[in-house]
């Protein structure tokens, strides 16, 4: 994925956008399962396992449901409380809780951010002043909530799961009332998705629609997908990170472990250095290896001065540190100057009337 749009600067220093290394994050979510114990060695890991970001969520759950939805029996397996809003507070973390968490992932050199569920949230991560927030896409068509966001000043990723091409364009226009910091990530907002709902190409049509850096959000249950999002050019892979994918909740499933992360990571850094060289170069190395493994033009027989070249005088056989067989043409028709011996290979002194313009090998042609 080629493409134009402007590098976005984080206060740390790192750069977002084309040119620069892909962004990971690691989107521990709700995955501590509403333990700051838990989230610190996760942050831990992500950082271990190579990520750039640890990223959490905010909820106010009074803000963020009604009292009918807030009082719906939640008694399924995954439930950390009888009625739903009692689950969504037993996995909230307190602002303080976070603002030591985002103490502790700098630290460990990883961008500490949040998505913002509703205003209450946005209010307290905005004051923990990170180096982004984050629009989910649940709350992409929440306009006011957006406009919120964009009023902060603080660049923003938006992923655009269940969103249109208009819906995305609506939310863009908002924030670009304020600023153009913002990073879009395609998505596919079911969980898992499966590999042919992905959609990877559609990164290059958001890009190219919005003229902004375009990165990945991956649902899937498996690497693949979210290593070759950064081959086509992600400027950011974010990622569902999990201690283990037996603990309780619905997006262990989905997420990455340790290990899992630290192969993503490595698979990604191994594409950024394979994809850095647009032109077909031949390198030195390879050079060395034509003489080796190529072949260069040979006599198929031992034949006296004056003879006239047939393709049946000639062969081709390794090293390839000799006339090419590219040249074979050049070679036949040829008259001998001196005599030859079976598999001695053809240079063009032996014959009349060379050229030294034709004295290509095999190894440089």
């Amino acid at each position: 994925m080629q493409h134009s749009a402007k590098t976005i600067t984080l206060r740390s220093g790192r750069g977002i956008g084309p040119g620069n290394p892909c962004f990971v994050v690691a989107e521990i979510g709700n995955n501590h399962q509403g333990d700051p114990e838990v989230a610190a060695r996760m942050i831990d890991e992500a950082a271990r396992a190579g990520a750039d970001a640890a990223k959490f969520q905010k909820r106010n759950t009074e803000a963020l449901l009604t009292r009918a939805g807030r009082e719906a029996p939640y008694t399924g397996p995954n439930s950390f409380g009888p009625t739903y809003g009692e689950h969504r507070d037993a996995l909230e973390l307190s602002a303080a809780q976070l603002a030591e968490l985002k103490v502790h992932a700098e630290q460990q050199g990883l961008v500490f951010f949040a998505s913002a569920w509703d205003e209450p949230s946005l209010d307290e991560m905005a004051a923990l002043e990170p180096e982004l927030l984050k629009i989910s896409s649940a709350e992409l068509v929440n306009l006011p909530l957006v406009r919120q966001m964009a009023r902060t000043r603080i660049p923003l990723i938006m992923s655009t799961g269940m969103s249109s091409m208009a819906d995305i364009s609506c939310a863009l226009g908002e924030i670009r009332r304020v600023h153009d910091q913002v990073v879009l990530l395609h998505c596919n907002s079911r969980y898992p998705c499966p590999e042919e709902q992905i959609g990877l190409p559609v990164m290059q049509a958001l890009a190219e629609t919005f003229d902004l850096p375009v990165g990945y959000s991956g649902h899937e249950r498996g690497m693949g997908p979210s290593v070759a999002a950064a081959a086509l050019g992600a400027c950011v892979v974010e990622r569902h990170f999990t201690l283990d994918k037996g603990m309780r909740g619905t997006d262990h499933q989905v997420s990455l472990t340790p290990q899992e992360l630290t192969l993503v990571v490595r698979m990604i850094r191994e594409v950024e250095q394979a994809v850095g060289i647009q032109g077909k170069t031949v390198f030195p190395e390879e050079l060395a290896a034509a003489k080796k493994l190529r072949k260069s033009i040979v006599f198929s027989r031992d034949l006296p001065a004056g003879h006239v070249l047939s393709e049946a005088d000639l062969t081709t056989k390794c090293p390839g540190d000799g006339v090419s067989p590219v040249q074979w043409d050049e070679a036949v028709g040829r008259t001998l100057r001196t005599a030859v011996q079976h598999e001695q290979q053809l240079r063009w002194e032996l014959l009349e009337d060379a050229c030294p313009a034709q004295a290509r090998t095999a190894a440089g042609s």
